[in-house]
């Protein structure tokens, strides 16, 4: 190591005078050192003070500058010297170089870059500011035939685009275009993976879904997942599931999925219908969730139903019913839920089976499949009284239900299923529902949800609640006062934070409680009449209404 020492201190006077060749001759002893031991040449190098001088040894017109870019890069492995880079100022003349001519250069500066900002955001962010983004996709695009260069532009992409700082400025250039050229030459598995790997966070723009979409990637894609469906080996599963996931990724955006869709008459729209009933579990999945995507508006939606949509995903639940795929179960029962929500719809999946078909999950452990499959339930009653009518009194359903409103651990099956409970009350408007809800101890859940932060949520229990005071309350009578029904309305109206709607059904449902004896003595003990008076000179009308008329009914009563 003594020879480097020697080097350094004539590197140091090269450095200066600007001897080319003595200067070339230095370089290469040191990059023979780092070859041989590349940490300890390092701090060697870092000790020597030798890294400032290479700021001014960066110049397009050296003939040195190649070597001077791949010590650096060389050195920058190391995590200790890459603030010393950095102070030495060694990125900006770096990233000055991007703009050369040489591909050599190019291709040391852009690991010399890549390696000084390897895992920092901060200075990957600093890069973008610097317009590094525009420079390198012009040079993929100049020099494509060059593998390392390729290699080295994809390697920066991937970095820089898990910034979301980066995507702008990707959006404003040709990208899309240039790796979409490139995916289409590609033969080897490796690299279309490195090219996966730079569309993938991309692909989360909506402005670059588009601009992929419109540079013909999703073609690409469905061949890939057409050679690769049949095949077993490892890679090529590997790759049709990128590939696929890909697919549905760019369907997230309104506009690249609209392209697609088509009006439901696209190449694309039809491929991926056909992946549904295939025999393999990725492409079934990714199937049903673009469909999911696909049914994101009304149009979209009824088109679908009208063609035989639904009877595609039924299938393809029933093959997944005993020990199924939890992820296709999932992806299935959303586009279910999806497709349920323009009202035309709702009728013709109820006449196809959609509920027996669903309701064949209720056993169901799995949360995320409880969710979506309560969802779709309560999106498929929604104004059907009759459906609502006949969930409501399935016992096995509303237990169900009762257990599920428990399950603290997830926050969204326990509001889907309260949910649902309201929902069957209140479209089905039918005294067997509450009877049956009453029975499976399903009233506690709705005063609880009445008390929910979600004002939805607390409005659709005090609708619901009111209709089981007003059909029955005989029956639901005790339940409402062990769950301290009374109490909850007298502070939701005493709460100036509660929202009018909230404040007008507290007050409908407790004008419907005093049918009730015990409950209307309840509501005398806790001097309702200060409360509901003051409501009075609400500014919103309905309130201020509700409160005279309910004032009214107090006085008389008491």
């Amino acid at each position: 190591m003594d020879n480097l020492s020697d080097t350094l201190k004539k590197l140091k006077i090269t450095a200066v005078d600007r001897t080319e060749d003595s200067l070339e001759g230095c370089l290469d002893c040191l990059l023979q050192a780092l070859a041989q031991n590349n940490m300890e040449t390092s701090e060697k190098i870092q000790g020597s003070g030798i890294l400032q001088l290479f700021a001014s040894l960066l110049i397009p017109q050296s003939s040195c500058t190649a070597k001077v870019a791949n010590v650096i890069a060389e050195v920058a492995k190391n995590e200790f010297m890459r603030i010393p880079c950095v102070d030495a100022g060694l990125i900006s003349p770096l990233v000055q170089l991007l703009n050369s001519k040489d591909q050599e250069v190019l291709l040391q500066t852009g690991r010399a870059l890549g390696n000084i900002c390897y895992d920092s955001h901060s200075l990957q962010a600093q890069l973008i500011n610097m317009g590094v983004i525009p420079t390198l996709v012009k040079l993929l695009g100049i020099h494509c035939q060059n593998a390392a260069l390729t290699e080295m532009c994809l390697v920066a992409f991937g970095n820089l685009a898990e910034l979301e700082s980066s995507k702008e400025q990707f959006a404003s250039t040709n990208i899309a275009e240039e790796l979409v050229k490139l995916f289409k030459k590609q033969i080897e598995h490796d690299k279309r993976e490195m090219i996966f790997e730079v569309l993938a966070p991309l692909a989360e723009n909506d402005a670059i879904k588009l601009q992929l979409v419109e540079a013909g990637l999703v073609e690409c894609l469905l061949e890939i997942v057409q050679q690769k469906v049949d095949s077993d080996k490892e890679d090529d599963i590997a790759e049709l599931k990128t590939a696929s996931d890909l697919m549905v990724l760019l369907l997230l955006g309104d506009e690249s999925m609209q392209k697609l869709f088509e009006g439901g008459k696209g190449n694309v729209f039809q491929r991926v219908l056909s992946w549904i009933p295939s025999n393999n579990h990725q492409l079934q999945l990714a199937g049903a969730l673009a469909i999911a995507n696909f049914a994101r508006n009304d149009g979209n939606c009824i088109h679908m139903v009208d063609n035989g949509i639904v009877e595609k995903l039924m299938d393809l639940l029933d093959r997944h019913v005993e020990d199924g795929n939890v992820t296709v179960q999932h992806a299935a029962l959303s586009a279910l839920r999806n497709l349920a929500i323009p009202v035309v719809n709702k009728a013709k999946m109820l006449s196809a089976g959609v509920t027996e078909a669903v309701l064949k999950f209720l056993k169901s452990e799995m949360p995320p499949v409880q969710f979506k499959l309560l969802g779709t339930l309560r999106m498929l009653i929604d104004a059907q009284a009759e459906a609502a009518e006949q969930l409501g009194k399935n016992v096995k359903l509303v237990e169900r239900l009762v257990e599920w409103c428990e399950a603290k651990d997830h926050a969204g099956v326990m509001g889907e299923s309260n949910r649902l409970l309201s929902a069957l009350i209140r479209h089905s408007k039918s005294k067997d529902v509450i009877k049956t809800i009453v029975q499976s101890g399903g009233i506690k859940h709705l005063v609880t949800m009445a008390t929910s932060e979600h004002v939805i949520m607390q409005n659709e229990a005090l609708v619901a609640l009111a209709l089981i005071a007003a059909l029955e309350l005989g029956t639901a009578e005790k339940d409402l006062e062990n769950a301290k029904l009374v109490q909850i309305l007298h502070r939701l109206l005493a709460e100036e934070r509660s929202a009018p709607e909230i404040k007008y059904n507290s007050m409908v449902l407790i004008c419907a409680l005093m049918g009730s004896e015990s409950l209307y003595k309840e509501v005398q003990d806790l001097a309702f009449l200060d409360v509901v008076s003051k409501l009075r000179s609400h500014e919103n009308k309905s309130v201020a209404q509700q409160a005279s008329l309910t004032e009214q009914r107090l006085t008389v009563d008491s």
